[in-house]
């Protein structure tokens, strides 16, 4: 396994899914394969999320690039798990990726640290949050990876935190080598004593109120050695200071500065720096004199791999896991959102399905009125798009961030269902006017469920237009309740059906018993589009969900 911990000196991805994704679209004959004929592997890959990112920790990647190749939020949250082998949001205390990666970078730095004379006053100073208690379970379990000042205090005054893994064997070590501790930690005054009580319980040694520094209150407590250029300082500048602080005021030479975040080490002071891994927040700091943030020692991983089902939290170390807060802030400058709220007028997003649209409302206009133009004898023959709902005529972001934070809640999803709060997807409504034009019916087929069924037609008919979608030819899923049972022509092995299977075999329904060839099929997410029974597949960029 990777080892991410570093001791810092001072000083669609084949040829077809590009087209699907730059604004063409899968052929019949490869969409139909990636289901029915699994060893086709060009097919597969045709139909399948995008596997190599490339990403800046400030979020700023998402005005670059497209909505592909922004890391998916869920299968990254799926990843962090995997790492720290965590259910329902529970770390596993005793065995995961995460425990023997801490395990490998204590070991390795305990071997670099010689043993010193206490006299030399050869100190470490050590982070609190994810260097010396861990923090894990109050991130996803309770916070669900949104921050909650309130409830963070709540952990702390209550000493909830468990130590992190390997930490107490290793500062213990450290102490017996003859080095000095201090604690340096964003907690602030009021959440010392209880602090170092956790630290103490947790069996630290070491660590009392005169080593143990927390960021003040009130301005007037702020320290004379502490020197912000701003009002409020920065982490680096309260952390640099406070170790500058710790070396020309107390005497001590740092021999080591340990912490989980890049803030936390830059500033120098320190003769070497250990970095922990930590993909579940981010703690940013602007540069400051003698400690630019584009320092390469000093700044966070940008290339990563990544599978959608968040395996890959099994073989990379943590450094090599998209950070979730990056992921948030590159989703958000993708969308341009403030606040939780989309811009719905200009927007690397909007911009990115202008281009987008612009190609499919030309091909689906062409091939919808090439099909139905009768032919010598005189018949017309009925074809049809088909389109999915949420992000795909119906756009969900301003829910799934301002309202649900990137956690999903079915029933604050039903709120705005039942509400009819989506507005249209951007520039949808130029595909689907082109397909009416060309002569194709419209077909929507969604995995809400048929009791959102009226309200989820109501809502696309006011923004698409009256009679636009027709109950006949709309599509939800079945509750299992009183007359919403799972149809006749839908026959899967395994219950419940999984949205491919579901949405697969409702295509044929269409085209079998309808008798509406269906000439293109769009959908948001690659379980929309997998299965067939289309002669084209049009996947939309949404990373925000993941619905394998």
């Amino acid at each position: 396994m990777p080892v991410s911990g570093r001791i810092v000196a001072r000083s669609l991805v084949a040829t077809t899914a590009v087209a699907l994704i730059a604004g063409g679209a899968v052929p019949a004959a490869q969409a139909n394969a990636s289901a029915d004929r699994p060893s086709d592997r060009s097919a597969r890959a045709a139909l399948a999320p995008r596997t190599t990112f490339t990403m800046a920790a400030d979020g700023s990647t998402g005005a670059k690039v497209g909505g592909e190749r922004i890391p998916n939020i869920d299968s990254v949250k799926s990843t962090i798990r995997a790492y720290y082998n965590a259910k329902d949001g529970i770390a596993d205390k005793t065995t995961s990726p995460y425990i023997s990666e801490m395990a490998k970078i204590t070991a390795k730095s305990l071997a670099g640290l010689p043993t010193v004379d206490p006299a030399a006053k050869k100190a470490i100073v050590l982070d609190a949050d994810d260097t010396t208690l861990w923090t894990y379970d109050m991130e996803d379990a309770a916070m669900k990876f949104n921050f909650d000042p309130a409830l963070q205090d709540v952990w702390v005054q209550e000493k909830r935190f468990p130590a992190t893994p390997s930490m107490v064997a290793y500062v213990n070590a450290v102490q017996a080598k003859g080095y000095a501790v201090f604690g340096l930690t964003g907690r602030n005054s009021a959440q010392e004593d209880a602090t170092l009580a956790n630290l103490s319980t947790l069996g630290y040694t070491g660590f009392t109120n005169a080593n143990f520094f927390t960021k003040w209150v009130a301005p007037a407590d702020q320290p004379s050695y502490v020197t912000c250029a701003a009002a409020k300082c920065t982490t680096v500048e309260y952390k640099a200071n406070t170790r500058k602080n710790i070396e020309q005021d107390l005497g001590y030479d740092i021999a080591l500065n340990v912490g989980d975040q890049w803030s936390d080490l830059q500033g120098g002071y320190a003769d070497a720096t250990l970095k922990l891994p930590n993909p579940t927040y981010y703690l940013p700091s602007p540069n400051i004199a003698g400690a630019p943030a584009s320092d390469a020692a000093m700044t966070p991983r940008t290339r990563f791999s990544m599978r959608p089902s968040g395996s890959s939290g099994r073989t990379q170390g943590g450094e090599g896991i998209p950070n979730i807060d990056s992921v948030k802030s590159t989703i958000r400058t993708y969308y341009d959102a403030t606040d939780g709220i989309a811009d719905k007028t200009s927007s690397p997003y909007i911009s990115h399905m202008d281009q987008l649209t612009t190609g499919w409302a030309r091909q689906v206009k062409t091939s919808c009125a090439t099909y139905t133009r009768p032919k010598h004898h005189g018949k017309h023959r009925k074809a049809a798009i088909v389109l999915d709902a949420d992000d795909t005529t119906l756009w969900t972001y301003d829910m799934e961030d301002a309202a649900m934070h990137f956690s999903f809640d079915p029933t604050l999803q039903n709120e705005w269902v039942q509400q009819r709060r989506f507005v249209a997807t951007p520039l949808m409504k130029r595909v689907v006017r082109a397909a009416k034009r060309g002569g194709c019916q419209i077909v929507g087929l969604t995995g809400r469920n048929d009791s959102q069924r009226k309200a989820t037609i109501d809502n696309l008919n006011a923004q698409y237009g009256a009679g636009t979608f027709k109950p006949r030819l709309y599509f939800t899923k079945w509750t299992g309740t009183g007359k919403s049972q799972q149809p006749s022509y839908i026959t899967c092995k395994t219950t419940p059906c999984t949205t491919a299977a579901y949405k697969s075999q409702t295509r044929k329904h269409v085209q079998r018993d309808l008798g509406l060839k269906i000439l293109a099929n769009f959908g948001d997410q690659f379980s929309d589009l997998k299965g067939g029974q289309a002669e084209r597949a049009y996947k939309l960029p949404n990373p925000t969900y993941y619905l394998p």
